[in-house]
């Protein structure tokens, strides 16, 4: 997954992200036969301090020191595209992509550190490679999240992105057989995934805010809604088309506030999927933190929560 760092060590995850607003982090522990069980949370307000006092007060305050840990790069950090596929052998996909992300990049590939992810093909048509998800950050960004880190005694073994935690919820979610798309939205912007088997096969940025979905102008929220709108009926129908081997089920709003009914029932009317709301209590269990059953509160930490349900795979 997207920037491991070797680790020999299965001590569980923590999710952290060091936002705009402060520093979030949490731990979710798998349950077999049962829901995923949120066992931490917690936040550090940003205010006047700075990134190396709040990870040393969660260095001492929490588990973080007992466990691997992930940081979730904020959206501005790294870049996503979606690239046909290279028919290269496996051992130079990397390379090949980075010579191809020379052309959009504002800054030189070689200064980048990159991943790549395969959007698996149609299983009755041989499973061949139909697409590619780049995901390019400085390699400079990197190091900096590295250095801050080890400066707390913390054992950073993942770098993760948006999309990927995303992912991870809407893995959730699926139907068997179906896809599921997911529209979520920060500060930052919005965020639509398309996931089908557990694997990420659309991701597309879209430029509306939360600060859009609650600005008290009726009308300018109903733009907001509007341009949303549009922008998914065109992801969506692009995804139809290139992968017309999948029946997506669903789309499902991430957790939003108070905004989040009238924003489903504007979406409900306007396309052709059914639109649900996303409570996280359906699928993860909360009871050791009830203040997390309030939609407003499950907003701030949704990614959070979604890079904590990250498994555990072979590290390269």
């Amino acid at each position: 997954m997207f920037f491991s760092f070797k680790n020999n060590k299965d001590t569980g995850l923590m999710a952290v992200k060091l936002a705009a607003q402060g520093l979030y982090s949490a731990i979710v522990s798998p349950r077999s036969g049962s829901l995923p069980v949120l066992e931490f949370l917690s936040f550090y307000p940003m205010g006047t301090h700075s990134w190396e006092t709040l990870l040393t007060r969660l260095a001492k305050e929490s588990p973080a020191r007992q466990k691997r840990c992930a940081v979730l790069l904020n959206t501005a950090e790294y870049q996503s595209f979606a690239l046909d596929s290279i028919n290269v052998p496996e051992n130079e996909l990397k390379s090949a992509v980075r010579f191809r992300l020379n052309e959009l990049l504002d800054y030189p590939a070689e200064s980048a550190c990159i991943d790549v992810l395969t959007v698996p093909g149609d299983s009755h048509q041989g499973g061949h490679k139909q697409s590619l998800i780049a995901i390019a950050a400085k390699s400079s960004e990197i190091s900096r999240y590295q250095a801050l880190f080890a400066a707390a005694k913390l054992n950073l073994t993942v770098i993760d992105v948006h999309e990927m935690a995303q992912r991870n919820i809407s893995s959730l979610l699926e139907l068997e057989g179906r896809g599921l798309a997911m529209l979520s939205f920060d500060q930052q912007g919005g965020l639509l995934t398309v996931s089908f088997g557990g694997e990420l096969y659309l991701s597309r940025r879209l430029d509306v805010s939360l600060t859009d979905l609650y600005v008290e102008d009726e009308q300018r929220r109903q733009e907001s809604f509007e341009r949303i709108s549009l922008e998914l009926q065109r992801s969506l129908d692009h995804f139809d088309r290139q992968h017309n081997y999948i029946t997506t089920a669903k789309l499902v709003l991430a957790p939003l506030g108070a905004v989040s009914e009238e924003l489903r029932t504007f979406l409900a009317a306007n396309m052709y999927l059914p639109v649900e709301n996303l409570d996280l209590a359906s699928i993860i269990a909360l009871d050791q933190l009830p203040e997390l059953r309030q939609s407003e509160q499950q907003q701030m930490y949704f990614h959070v929560i979604g890079a904590a349900l990250r498994s555990d795979e072979v590290v390269a």
